[in-house]
């Protein structure tokens, strides 16, 4: 049988409230009666409910993270530098995967509430009233996603969609084709519109004609290559000679797609991702991309859970291009 808190008292010779003060690490316990708790907890094998202990010190040891898709590559990142951080402060993470859907969010936000987290940090597939609610009692911070009423930190997405645009059109390119994500996303709108309103800038303010199509598809490999077969199959003289996507996914995918196609990168299409994962720099050509500050973002994040929220959101962080083999200068 599991040994428990009141087999520890016994066996030190205490009270089950004396034993509570130790675990809890409080100061005003005698050096000498600490070491013969220590002891008999060692003694014993005891080890303590976190549940029960959080709930009885109103302190939990767990930050919960809630992700819309785990298989994308972008949230498995930040999932790391979450876990990293917050293990570094002697927190644990309970991961909880959503798979976009917003029932499933609920349940999985119900099952962390039920385990008492010290927060939670979320990037929230829908900004419903319901998980708006949900989320009240707990400190909680959003990341990538916005959720109404709370912290978000976030890069810039806006930025980010305007300087994938002005690097594409300093390259020389005017015929240019978008991958946007759904648009139900708030981080699809903000990419597309930055980037939209840039061509839209130069093409004012400059005179250059800019031929601009924007297609809709998922975050995700297969939405890039059947979004880029669309784009791709007019005529060479008027396909884009540069594509920008939502994500790197896409682009991946694109990348696929334009080889099966003939379709030589960046010879004859540059194309630009979003995100920077970590196999943006291991495909061939390797991929140029906006940058998010991954790390930043995941620090700011679990340092706003532990000081109870105290900061001052929006945080947008600024995004940067990362140029490598997937782009050229127009010949």
């Amino acid at each position: 049988m599991k040994p428990t808190v009141k087999d520890v008292a016994r066996s030190a010779g205490v009270s089950v409230g004396t034993v509570s003060r130790v675990l809890a690490k409080n100061a005003t316990v005698n050096e000498g009666i600490r070491n013969r708790v220590d002891k008999a907890i060692e003694k014993l094998g005891y080890s303590p409910s976190s549940l029960g202990r959080s709930l009885r010190l109103n302190k939990s040891d767990i930050i919960g993270f809630v992700i819309p898709d785990i298989t994308n590559p972008f949230f498995a990142d930040l999932a790391k530098h979450i876990e990293i951080l917050a293990s570094a402060a002697g927190y644990s993470v309970l991961l909880a995967n959503t798979h976009d859907d917003p029932l499933a969010e609920k349940t999985q936000i119900q099952s962390l509430l039920g385990r008492a987290p010290a927060g939670i940090v979320i990037a929230p597939v829908s900004n419903s009233l319901v998980i708006e609610r949900l989320l009240k009692g707990p400190v909680c911070v959003t990341v990538d996603r916005p959720l109404t009423g709370h912290s978000l930190v976030s890069v810039d997405n806006v930025e980010g969609g305007r300087l994938a645009a002005a690097y594409l059109l300093g390259l020389g390119h005017r015929r240019i084709g978008y991958i946007c994500g759904p648009r139900t996303t708030e981080v699809s709108l903000q990419r597309l519109r930055g980037f939209s309103d840039e061509i839209a800038r130069v093409s004012t303010e400059c005179g250059d004609k800019v031929e601009f199509t924007a297609v809709e598809g998922q975050f995700d490999y297969k939405s890039g290559e059947e979004m880029g077969r669309r784009l791709l199959s007019a005529p060479a003289n008027v396909r884009p000679t540069a594509i920008a996507t939502a994500n790197d996914q896409q682009a991946i995918g694109l990348l696929r797609c334009s080889r099966d196609m003939g379709i030589r990168v960046p010879h004859d299409l540059s194309i630009v991702g979003f995100d920077d994962i970590p196999l943006a720099s291991l495909v061939l050509p390797r991929l140029t991309t906006i940058r998010q500050p991954v790390h930043e973002i995941a620090e700011i994040a679990i340092r706003a859970v532990l000081v109870r929220g105290a900061i001052n959101g929006p945080i947008l962080l600024p995004p940067s291009v990362v140029e490598r083999e997937s782009t050229a200068r127009v010949s």
